[in-house]
């Protein structure tokens, strides 16, 4: 079998690796084999946060329109019933930005959807 000189792709193949951790701390950004061990480990973290983050933001959405809701006199799931049943399309996100930062506009929303009967 012949001899195979990977010389370039492998230090090519480490160097890539290690420019990923280059932030690390200690062995972790300097030692190849450890730096492999904390890349699979941070993308594996990266890859479950993503989803964590997702679930925070909706329950930060859903304390925030259940905040403004509760202002105006009316409960989160009632909010979120009537806008389904009127086939109302506000995503939660959009409803805690317009509750945030406009809250005359939240409650002429309110006013609409509650005074629809269900």
């Amino acid at each position: 079998m012949t001899r195979v000189k990977r010389g370039s792709v492998a230090r090519k193949y480490r160097k890539n690796i290690l420019d990923f951790v280059s932030g690390f701390r200690g062995a972790h950004s300097k030692l190849f084999r450890t730096a492999n061990q904390r890349r699979g480990r941070s993308l594996a973290y990266a890859y479950v946060d993503k989803n964590n983050s997702k679930r925070a933001f909706r329950r930060l959405w859903i304390a925030r329109i259940n905040a403004a809701a509760r202002r105006d006199g009316i409960t989160y799931s009632s909010v979120i019933h009537s806008l389904y049943k009127n086939r109302i399309a506000l995503n939660r996100k959009t409803l805690a930005q317009i509750a945030t930062l406009d809250a005359y506009c939240f409650s002429m929303i309110i006013e609409k959807v509650s005074k629809i009967k269900i």
